[in-house]
C-alpha cells in the first residue's frame, strides 16, 4: 500500500519538494527528497537515505526527524499517504535553523570537526585554524562533540523558503553521498596499502629465515673443515 501512495506527480508531497525526480522513482526515493539532508543521525540512522530506506522498509517510523519540522513530516506521511504525526520526543525536539561557527581564536587545529562534518562544510589542517563554510552547513551538530576545546557555537539564521529549502537540501544530498564515495576510497586504499605492508613484511622475514639458515650452515661447514 505504501508503494501505491508513490505515483509521479500525484503525491501531495510535491508541493513541499517542489521538483520530483525523474521516474523510476522508489518508496525510499520519494522519502529521501522530501527529508532535509541534515545528516545529523539524531533520527537514529547514519544519514537521511538510511532513515529513508529503513522508513520504506517499514523498521523505522515517520516522525522520527527533529530537523524536518511540522511540514517536514508532513511532507513524509503524505508520501506515504498516512495521516502526519507529531514529532517523536525521543529522538530531540524541533529548532529553528542554525550553523555552526568556530571560534577561531581558540581552535587548535586538531581536525577533529572536519572529520565529524557529513557535508565537508569544515576547512582548515592539522594544527591550523578552522572555519565553517556556513552557506554549506546543514546545522547538524555532529562538529560539537568532539572539539576538545569546545570552540564550536550554534547560531541561529533565518529560515530559508521552501524553494531554496529544497535546493539546499538536494545540494547537501550531493556532498553527502561524495563524501561518502572519498571516505569508502580511502579506507579502500588504506585496505590495500596495509595488505602490502603485511605482504612485504612477509616475505622480508622469509628472507632473514632463509639468511639465518644459510649463516648456520656456513659456519657449519666452516667448522668441520677446521
Amino acid at each position: 500500500m505504501r508503494e501505491g501512495a508513490v505515483r509521479h506527480g500525484h503525491s501531495p508531497a510535491w508541493n513541499f519538494v517542489v521538483n520530483a525526480p525523474p521516474a523510476p522513482f522508489s518508496l525510499a526515493d520519494a522519502i529521501d527528497a522530501v527529508l532535509p539532508q541534515t545528516q545529523c543521525g539524531k533520527c537514529g540512522y547514519a544519514g537521511c537515505r538510511p532513515y529513508a530506506e529503513a522508513i520504506a522498509a517499514g523498521a523505522a517510523d515517520i516522525n522520527q526527524c527533529p530537523p524536518a519540522g511540522e511540514e517536514g513530516l508532513s511532507a513524509i506521511a503524505a508520501v506515504l499517504g498516512v495521516p502526519p504525526k507529531a514529532l517523536d520526543p525521543r529522538f530531540g525536539s524541533s529548532k529553528t535553523a542554525a550553523v555552526a561557527l568556530i571560534e577561531e581564536e581558540k581552535c587548535i587545529g586538531c581536525t577533529l570537526c572536519i572529520q565529524a562534518c557529513p557535508v565537508d562544510a569544515i576547512v582548515g589542517a592539522a594544527k591550523l585554524m578552522h572555519t565553517v563554510m556556513t552557506s554549506i552547513c546543514t546545522g547538524c551538530e555532529l562538529c560539537i562533540p568532539p572539539c576538545p576545546v569546545d570552540c564550536i557555537r550554534m547560531e541561529a539564521v533565518a529560515t530559508p523558503g521552501r524553494v531554496a529549502r529544497y535546493a539546499a537540501a538536494s545540494a547537501a544530498r550531493s556532498r553527502f553521498e561524495a563524501r561518502n564515495r572519498r571516505v569508502e576510497r580511502a579506507r579502500e586504499e588504506a585496505a590495500l596499502s596495509l595488505a602490502a605492508a603485511r605482504v612485504a613484511s612477509a616475505e622480508n622475514k622469509k628472507k632473514q629465515t632463509i639468511a639465518r639458515a644459510l649463516e648456520r650452515a656456513r659456519l657449519r661447514l666452516t667448522n668441520r673443515k677446521s
